[in-house]
């Protein structure tokens, strides 16, 4: 079975895992999935994530965060551009997540990154998905 977006159901596999205060979520591996991944580590929206080989096209298993009150850190995460729709934003066009307290992942030529380090390395992208 193939995928027609698999950022979508990546993003889906981790907002019902965190609904379900599941600790992991397993995500088919692709590189587009393992750089939201790393943007989402380094930002602390997740503990860690790992590529498991299955023989096929890989498992990317993602340790969820939550807090000590055991609320999952990850309050939304919205698809922005979309197969049909792709967004794209100049590097003075990104938006703000609730006033800039959110993320932005934004897919460049220099790689995924977030809005914050999109805004320091002054490139502009297509615009995946917010965070907040």
């Amino acid at each position: 079975m193939s995928l027609s977006d698999p950022i979508a159901d990546m993003l889906t596999r981790i907002r019902n895992a965190g609904r379900a205060e599941k600790k992991m979520a397993s995500i088919k591996d692709s590189n587009i999935c393992e750089g939201i991944a790393a943007v989402l580590k380094n930002e602390g929206y997740i503990e860690d994530f790992h590529r498991i080989d299955d023989g096929r096209q890989g498992i990317l298993r993602v340790v969820l965060r939550y807090d000590e009150n055991g609320n999952g850190v990850i309050k939304e995460i919205k698809r922005i551009s979309k197969p049909g729709c792709r967004i794209y934003a100049a590097v003075d066009k990104l938006p703000y997540v609730l006033g800039g307290m959110g993320t932005v992942i934004v897919s460049t030529s220099k790689g995924v990154m977030s809005d914050k380090n999109c805004r320091q390395s002054n490139v502009g992208g297509e615009i995946l998905c917010t965070v907040s």
